[in-house]
């Protein structure tokens, strides 16, 4: 199918696509992007969806998923299933990201998809990508539900770097929770932040893997008439939902 709009197709095909933490946000952001990559049949594509964690009985109230166990093996299998096609590779890569092997799962050409909700593998990852000089970073989540906080706010960063130049601040420059993260990057012998993660508000996940989306298609779009953002605010309460500048 040759899509109407004038989009970056060969961007696609560039490098990886990289969907980093399959829960509340990762899940439905992998869908939607595998169904429409899938749908763009001129289009070779290899999707990687990363994650160490899996699924539990606990995540059913926030998370949709066909069957328990790690998180990228349980929806590439499922995504496989459904939108399977020559020349598109969906593979499940079953590790969390850490300081050892952040270089072979984030490379030149990517386009990554972050969904994660620590900062620390939020800046592991930004670190990465400042090293490259092609590559996209989208980075979504929210606040969830505690510490004071209501659940219904959320942002989406985009980083991008062409040909060396920044074209977006990285994560951590505007974000100094980012940039001295109080977290740690999660792994199997993180035992210690066992069953930490905020509830989080089905809603707020929606909006929040909805912007993650469009940032990913303004991305592909070749002549944007609006101006360049390098983060998109929303609050589900309050019905609001705008682009800002930082740079």
């Amino acid at each position: 199918m040759s899509h109407p709009l004038p989009l970056d197709l060969g961007r696609i095909g560039a490098g990886r696509i990289r969907v980093i933490g399959l829960g509340g946000i990762g899940g439905t952001v992998a869908t939607t992007v595998v169904r429409f990559v899938s749908a763009l049949r001129e289009v070779n594509a290899h999707i990687d969806l990363i994650d160490g964690d899996a699924f539990e009985e606990r995540n059913r109230e926030r998370m949709d998923f066909p069957d328990f166990g790690n998180k990228a093996a349980v929806i590439a299998e499922d995504l496989l299933d459904r939108y399977r096609r020559p020349g598109l590779v969906i593979r499940g890569v079953e590790h969390y990201l850490d300081a050892e092997n952040v270089g072979k799962w984030i490379a030149e050409g990517d386009i990554v998809l972050l969904c994660v909700d620590n900062h620390a593998t939020r800046k592991l990852v930004s670190d990465r990508t400042a090293e490259l000089a092609d590559v996209i970073l989208i980075s979504g989540g929210n606040d969830g539900v505690e510490g004071g906080e209501r659940g219904t706010y959320g942002n989406v960063q985009v980083y991008r770097r062409d040909g060396g130049v920044e074209r977006n601040p990285p994560l951590d420059r505007f974000h100094p929770e980012i940039a001295e993260p109080a977290d740690h990057v999660p792994g199997p012998s993180c035992i210690d932040l066992a069953g930490t993660d905020a509830p989080q508000i089905t809603f707020t996940n929606l909006v929040a893997a909805a912007a993650m989306g469009s940032a990913f298609y303004r991305e592909l779009l070749t002549d944007s008439p609006a101006e360049r953002y390098d983060e998109s605010c929303f609050d589900i309460e309050e019905a609001v939902w705008r682009p800002v500048r930082l740079g």
